[in-house]
């Protein structure tokens, strides 16, 4: 038997790579966490993570637990509701990050509309920047979206990953060119960062290709028109990492309510956290 605790401890410290963050979403301490993952290591017989002073990564056994765990929770939400006896309504509107189209973001939100039926879903896809201009708007009442950058620290962090630069297979940047860039046009997180990180290292650039869809940047980038910033963890298939420019640093997606709160809000907040890990998966 494991400890549902321990569990949901564990997938929060895959999902963030942090113990201190895990704790911060969580609401414990960090001890706690840590003892949580110990437990369950006592457990399963088996290390979970791969950790130092600097980074936390997941062993095979980690991995592997992933999706018992996920299941687990899943087993243990459907029981409670379905004895509670809450029926949840209303219209919900969710913004999803262009991000992830090509992940299993549609299996959880399946998922919540069988577990909700009566939760009038309108979904949104955009630019992590429009999706937080939408929400500063009252347009929308929860958000899954890259953080704007630095200090940003609004809304519950789902998923921390490092960004990298990607391009078609074989494709070599000249270091003598400018850099051909194919981006998301403003307001894109991912291309204000591409930008900055080019001009502090003082390497010239131009832009190869825009457009505002996740499928037309990366079929920009398979023709080998230029390099793309991307998100490690949800390298398209085709695509693969380009070395030779300079680090991109990390990523954060939080998820984001609105001022008007609701149970729904809630609920589908609470199933994106408890399967984030799906989102680091293509469909």
């Amino acid at each position: 038997m494991y400890d549902p605790v321990q569990l949901r401890t564990f997938l929060t410290v895959a999902q963030t790579l942090s113990f201190t963050q895990a704790a911060a979403r969580l609401g414990v301490r960090q001890s706690t966490v840590s003892q949580h993952v110990r437990r369950l290591e006592e457990a399963t017989g088996r290390p979970l993570f791969l950790r130092d002073t600097h980074s936390v990564e997941l062993t095979e056994d980690g991995e592997a637990l992933l999706g018992f765990a996920r299941s687990i929770l899943e087993a243990n939400e459907r029981a409670a509701a379905f004895f509670a006896g809450t029926r949840i309504r209303g219209r919900l509107r969710f913004g999803a990050s262009e991000d992830f189209v090509l992940t299993r973001l549609p299996e959880i939100l399946e998922a919540f509309r069988h577990e909700h039926p009566e939760v009038e879903l309108e979904l949104s896809v955009e630019l992590s920047g429009t999706l937080h201009e939408r929400l500063d708007a009252g347009r929308l009442d929860l958000v899954l979206a890259k953080r704007r950058g630095d200090g940003d620290e609004r809304g519950r962090l789902v998923w921390r990953d490092r960004m990298v630069w990607i391009g078609a297979e074989g494709l070599r940047v000249d270091p003598d060119r400018p850099v051909p860039l194919i981006v998301f046009p403003p307001p894109g997180i991912t291309r204000a960062r591409a930008l900055d990180v080019l001009q502090a290292d003082g390497r010239p650039w131009r832009i190869a290709c825009t457009s505002g869809s996740l499928s037309g940047l990366i079929a920009a980038a398979r023709a080998g028109l230029g390099v793309m910033a991307h998100t490690r963890g949800l390298i398209p298939p085709g695509l693969v990492r380009v070395n030779g420019l300079p680090d991109l640093g990390t990523v954060e997606f939080a998820l984001l309510r609105g001022p008007r709160g609701s149970a729904a809000a809630e609920a589908l907040a609470a199933a994106i956290l408890s399967g984030a890990d799906r989102l680091t998966r293509t469909a």
